[in-house]
């Protein structure tokens, strides 16, 4: 990612968890909770987040692991992770302060790769997209799985439109005052409606080598969570 990524979340790390769970009216917390669900359904023992952040989805995750599971948080931005690294609730747990497009791990490694809003903070641009897939995908196991949960396009226009009006004013606007950071939010409320639909992201990791990609839409479509096999 850019070192403007990297300033924008280092600016917005104290107050991140506050200002999500506002701007979307508490809304991410159940999000979070399906997508955990969704991904250990099918188990195993050693398992990844990247673009961890400050460990709100890892907390979700570790709820639902079988005792021995190990997890690792990979997070690009230290006081992010070291929001995460403070969490009580996270044990067995292991942090990596790494760039999500040049993970440190061998080849074949993890059952289970989760990222969570932030795919659309790597990059709107789908070849270059690709190129971080390719890289959850080579640190799977085969038969692992990757879940992305993020953002989308509403199908109703209607919906869409909404939803563009209130990232763009309320998101912008709300974000900037709560945390402090003049960019951050403006810059987070552009990625929102600039990101793919789930169809395209669908097919987006079908085209890196992912198979059996599956997707479920919650609130009318405006997040939706991604399941893939490698």
């Amino acid at each position: 990612m850019s070192k403007g990524i990297l300033n924008i979340f280092s600016e917005v790390a104290n107050q991140y968890e506050f200002v999500n769970h506002v701007l979307t009216f508490g809304l991410d917390i159940p999000w979070r909770k399906r997508a955990s669900q969704i991904a250990v359904a099918d188990g195993g023992t050693l398992w990844l987040e990247v673009c961890s952040g400050t460990g709100e989805m890892a907390v979700n995750l570790q709820k639902y692991a079988s005792s021995g599971t190990r997890m690792v948080l990979s997070d690009f931005s230290f006081p992010m992770i070291s929001k995460a690294r403070n969490k009580s609730e996270l044990q067995n747990t292991s942090i990596s302060l790494a760039e999500s497009c040049r993970l440190p791990f061998l080849d074949n490694t993890f059952d289970l790769i989760v990222i969570s809003f932030a795919t659309r903070n790597i990059t709107g641009n789908r070849l270059r997209l690709m190129k971080f897939f390719k890289e959850f995908n080579r640190v799977l196991k085969p038969g692992g799985r990757f879940i992305n949960l993020e953002t989308s396009q509403p199908k109703s226009m209607a919906i869409r439109v909404a939803y563009h009006l209130y990232t763009k004013r309320i998101v912008r606007t709300l974000g900037r005052l709560i945390s402090g950071s003049r960019t951050g939010y403006a810059y987070l409320a552009h990625s929102v409606a600039t990101f793919f639909d789930a169809e395209e992201l669908s097919m987006i990791l079908h085209e890196v080598g992912f198979s059996k990609v599956k997707y479920r839409s919650m609130s009318f479509g405006i997040v939706a969570v991604h399941k893939a096999v490698k």
